[in-house]
């Protein structure tokens, strides 16, 4: 934890004080928000609120903990590459498997696989951390995912992941018989304000989040569903079926309960990829089987 004193000069006054500590620390102004919001932000030991505007010979204590730096080494983890070319690999990343490297967890991860797997060259590319991510999946979510192995890929594909030309679509068993054939699920997303681990939607202050459904099958107790995302927040399937009461089934997040299914995390599976070649300009188009686990899950619930 680092802590920091500031004394307010006349050019101060009046700011925001989520502003100036923006400006002080060098933090982004969410991060600031959020260490405030864990009563972190002090004068005269009351803790202060991020509308809180700063007034003459105000002395100013904040706190807040510092990002933990990963090393990342290589591992020589084994990969199921649907495509790969100078410029992109495609992968059906296994259920388990983390994306990059977090405070706890810095080995075993998709990140290391790609430094083994593409070399060094590949630590240039994307954010500090995050080395060709260009989007991703859950731990416990399955499927097809495209990594970028030039700068030039990646600000291509992140460009066309914000502008919706990105195609995604999954398959999730989920609980109970959905009411419509198909539909539109439109709830902004945030941060949850009971549980920082968790997102649910946010009607205020959330991110538009945009997911189309249409059910493949009716069973008895469940749905049987393909999601289109036309925009990808955290956890957003999850968290906007979980909100209309048909949760993921066996989620452990957001689920009802721990179900008795042979599927370690949330049934959910990333099946269909679609973009347009950062390069070669090719539109190409990927699909990844359904998992063997996520088939014994179907046929469970059909059994039902």
């Amino acid at each position: 934890m680092k802590t920091c004193v500031y004394n307010i000069n006349s050019s101060e006054i009046g700011l925001r004080i989520d502003q100036f500590l923006t400006a002080k620390t060098g933090l982004t102004r969410s991060e600031v928000q959020k260490w405030i919001k864990e009563g972190l932000a002090h004068k005269d030991s009351k803790v202060l609120k991020a509308n809180y505007r700063l007034e003459e010979q105000d002395v100013i204590s904040f706190s807040w903990k510092t990002k933990e730096k990963i090393e990342i080494y290589p591992e020589n983890i084994p990969l199921n590459i649907l495509f790969e070319d100078q410029d992109i690999l495609v992968i059906n990343k296994k259920r388990g498997m983390v994306v990059h490297p977090a405070p706890g967890n810095g080995k075993g991860t998709l990140v290391n696989a790609l430094l083994y797997h593409c070399g060094d060259g590949i630590k240039q590319v994307g954010s500090e951390g995050r080395p060709g991510i260009v989007h991703r999946l859950d731990k416990d979510t399955s499927g097809v995912m495209v990594v970028a192995k030039t700068s030039l890929a990646y600000n291509k594909l992140q460009k066309d992941i914000a502008t919706h030309t990105v195609q995604r679509k999954y398959v999730a068993l989920v609980h109970g018989q959905m009411a419509g054939e198909h539909g539109e699920i439109r709830l902004p997303l945030g941060r949850s304000n009971k549980d920082r681990m968790k997102w649910d939607v946010q009607p205020e202050t959330g991110k538009t989040a945009i997911t189309h459904f249409r059910v493949l099958e009716y069973l008895n107790h469940y749905s049987w569903v393909e999601c289109r995302l036309e925009t990808g927040r955290t956890h957003q399937i999850r968290v906007h079926m979980a909100h209309i009461r048909h949760p993921v089934v066996n989620d452990p997040l957001y689920g009802w309960k721990k179900d008795d299914f042979p599927i370690s995390g949330q049934a959910l599976h990333s099946c269909f990829l679609a973009f347009i070649h950062p390069v070669t300009e090719e539109h190409m188009c990927f699909n990844a089987p359904i998992p063997n686990d996520l088939q014994q899950c179907l046929a469970r619930a059909r059994k039902e």
